[in-house]
Order: C-alpha cells, then sequence, then structure tokens
C-alpha cells in the first residue's frame, strides 16, 4: 500500500474497529474480520470508504451480517412446501421456471437447499435473479434491488438470492388457476456442472501423463491412478444419483 493511502486506510481501520467493539464484537472476531478487508484493499488498492463506504455504515452492515440468522417464518398449515437445489450453471434459469409455476423462496438452508412454498388457494409468479456479493456491497446491492422491487431470499456463501413477484408487471394475471404438482425430484444437475467434471478428470490425467517419467512404477502406477480417479468419479455420480433418487421418491 503506497504512503498516501496507507494513513487513511489504518485511521478508517481504526475507526471501524472501535465500532465494531462498540457494538459487541468479539474482539478475535474483530481482528480476523479487519485482517480479511485490510487484505482486500491491499489486492485492490483502492480507497477503504470508496470500496467499503463510511464505518459507521459499514459497520453496521457487518455487525448486522454476523448476527445469528432470525428463523425463517413458519409457512401456513396448509402451504405446498418443496426443498430442491440445483447447480450454478443454471440455477436462476429453474428458480424462474418454477417460480412460473407459483412457488416462492423463503429461504436458504444450512445444506443450500431452497425453500420454497405456494400458496395452495392463490399461487403467484415469481421471478428471481442472483448476485455476487463483494465484501462492504453488500447494502448497496440491496439498496440498489430494491428500487426495481427485489427482496433478498436467501443467501450461499458469497451468492445471495432475490426474488419479485412478477404481479408488478403481469397484474392480476400474476396468479395461477391450475399450477402443476410439485415436483419429485430435488436435485438438478446441469451438463454444464457434468462437462466441468469430465474436465477436471481430463486435466488430472493429462497432468499424470505429463509426469510420467516421474513417477515410479511407469505406465502401471499412471494406469491404476487414472482407474482410482475414474472409479472416485463415478462413485461420487453414483452417490449424487443414488441420493437424489432416494429423495425423489419421499
Amino acid at each position: 500500500m503506497s504512503g498516501e493511502t496507507a494513513h487513511p486506510a489504518g485511521a478508517y481501520f481504526e475507526e471501524l474497529a472501535v465500532l465494531l467493539a462498540e457494538a459487541g464484537m468479539p474482539a478475535d472476531r474483530v481482528g480476523a474480520t479487519l485482517d480479511e478487508f485490510a487484505g482486500y484493499l491491499a489486492e485492490s488498492g483502492g480507497d477503504p470508504e470508496d470500496e467499503f463506504g463510511p464505518a459507521a455504515e459499514f459497520a453496521a452492515e457487518l455487525t448486522a451480517a454476523s448476527a445469528p440468522a432470525a428463523e425463517p417464518a413458519e409457512p401456513a398449515a396448509d402451504a405446498d412446501t418443496w426443498r430442491w437445489t440445483a447447480d450454478l450453471f443454471h440455477d436462476v434459469k429453474l428458480l424462474d421456471e418454477y417460480g412460473a409455476q407459483g412457488w416462492e423462496v423463503d429461504t436458504v438452508d444450512a445444506r443450500g437447499l431452497f425453500v420454497c412454498t405456494r400458496d395452495p388457494e392463490h399461487p403467484q409468479q415469481w421471478e428471481y435473479r442472483r448476485e455476487l456479493i463483494a465484501p462492504g456491497r453488500r447494502a448497496r446491492v440491496h439498496d440498489r434491488l430494491a428500487r426495481d422491487g427485489w427482496e433478498p431470499c436467501g443467501t450461499w456463501l458469497r451468492f445471495e438470492y432475490f426474488k419479485r413477484p412478477r404481479a408488478a408487471s403481469l397484474g392480476p394475471a400474476a396468479e395461477l388457476a391450475a399450477p402443476p404438482r410439485a415436483p419429485r425430484r430435488t436435485l438438478f444437475l446441469s451438463p454444464g456442472f457434468y462437462a466441468l467434471v469430465a474436465v477436471v478428470l481430463a486435466l488430472a490425467a493429462t497432468t499424470l501423463l505429463t509426469r510420467l517419467d516421474d513417477l515410479d512404477g511407469g505406465l502401471d502406477t499412471v494406469a491404476g491412478l487414472l482407474c482410482g480417479a475414474a472409479a472416485g468419479a463415478l462413485a461420487a455420480t453414483a452417490v449424487l444419483w443414488l441420493a437424489a433418487r432416494r429423495r425423489d421418491r419421499r
């Protein structure tokens, strides 16, 4: 970090540390948080207030994010409920597809499953979007999307999902007269996911072949490693498939 930005950054993080401590964040958590964002700032080379916003607002955002998450409200007793997940290659596409069938995401649970409900009497259509939230940008993203009617409905890692009722654009036509039954599937893996697995295996095989001379046992060792990798990939795929089948039968 240059001498011109070191002092402002130092003062910013000192103020942030005081604010976080006053808000009740444990000292070890404060230190780890400051280290994380100082490292991010060192890589970006930016000004802390430009990157994260005013220290007071950033502290409020961090303490809110670190507070224990409130339990999502229980769905109505007569509401349809469905939990499912998909890989990042097509999760938003499927969210929109099932949102058009009246499924509203209430939250993303600890296992990464979308927890969806549907009003059996007046099912409404929903649309979705996903945002990658950079450090310190959460409040800004929320404010920007809220202006267009988007509200947060779940978080997974650095990704946050947002929903919006289609009634805002469709009016009464957004209500479904006869929505389809809830899908039996709960796991959706895209061709892109399988292609990624294939690429990883191909890269592993290429690496092994290029280092053939460094391996004891020559081709026998390589063949064994490749067979082991293939067996592992097949086993992992089988486990995912069986788990999906088991959930789909419930």
